[in-house]
């Protein structure tokens, strides 16, 4: 099908892809790598009348270490981040889930920030971006101001994003010495995941001294697991993790499609954060 008509920009800084978006007010788009917004276009679920496409500012890429934190330009494609070395040694569950996305014709476009502004709770990196209780930096008109992953999701496909804003990077806290271990169920392969869990644990004296799990499609937006976070604080076996990933679906809200209903998801939930922890600690 061919999108419709509408204006394109390529700026060459972040000032001035703000202006373009602040010039064109609700009617404009991102592009970044391109992997969500042209499919859009291409099937009319998508009318905007200016396209900013971010792809050449060279200051939207790379990473780098600034204290104890990871910084992630919003444009570091997919392959990028997993092949990075210092996201593998600071933040290995980002490292392997998105060694998970797509294809690799996707992963070498498509970006972190691309895929995190678009929202989808379906997809596998705004979970993790929640277990690794990530800070995402956006700029508008009125300068820069940062936003926690847990404040930045808000419904489906729906961001904090001003539509004058842009993502420009994301902060991640070094994670390097605690377990990790991305677990999705899908039914082919490069497809979307029916139900994904991020965990990330931290273990002390053989037992899990604190835990976080993110889940990806149990709800219109990208969910941690409370519950099971606090139920597993303490564990020290399979049987204590069993027990604690039970409650992984509490306070959750599955959707009903084609692919699942919500209490066959809701078991996923529960078999698969089990999976993830057991899997991260080896204690399975």
């Amino acid at each position: 099908m061919i999108p419709p008509t509408f204006e394109y920009t390529r700026p060459g800084s972040v000032d001035e892809a703000v202006r373009a978006l602040a010039d064109a007010g609700e009617e404009a788009k991102v592009l970044a790598g391109g992997q969500s917004l042209l499919p859009l276009l291409r099937l009319r679920l998508a009318f905007p009348d200016m396209v900013v496409d971010v792809g050449r500012i060279p200051e939207l890429r790379g990473v780098r270490e600034d204290g104890g934190s990871l910084v992630v330009g919003a444009m570091t494609t997919h392959h990028e981040v997993v092949h990075d070395p210092l996201v593998r040694r600071y933040a290995g569950l980002l490292a392997e889930a998105t060694a998970t996305v797509a294809d690799p014709a996707v992963r070498h476009r498509g970006t972190l920030g691309g895929s995190l502004a678009h929202a989808d709770p379906a997809g596998d990196l705004p979970a993790v971006a929640l277990a690794l209780d990530a800070e995402l930096v956006v700029a508008g008109p009125g300068g820069r101001r940062t936003i926690a992953a847990r404040e930045f999701f808000v419904d489906y496909l729906q961001s904090a994003l001003a539509p004058d804003e842009l993502l420009v990077e994301v902060r991640i806290p070094k994670t390097d010495g605690w377990d990790f271990h991305y677990e999705k169920f899908h039914p082919v392969a490069q497809s979307w995941a029916i139900v994904g869990v991020a965990a990330l644990v931290r273990r002390e004296d053989g037992h899990i001294a604190e835990a976080r799990i993110g889940l990806t499609n149990m709800g219109s937006t990208p969910l941690r697991a409370a519950a099971a976070e606090q139920a597993l604080s303490g564990a020290d076996g399979p049987e204590a993790v069993a027990r604690a990933a039970g409650s992984a679906a509490e306070g959750t809200r599955p959707s009903q499609d084609l692919s699942a209903s919500p209490e066959y998801r809701e078991h996923l939930a529960r078999v698969l954060t089990g999976r993830a922890v057991l899997t991260a600690t080896g204690m399975g």
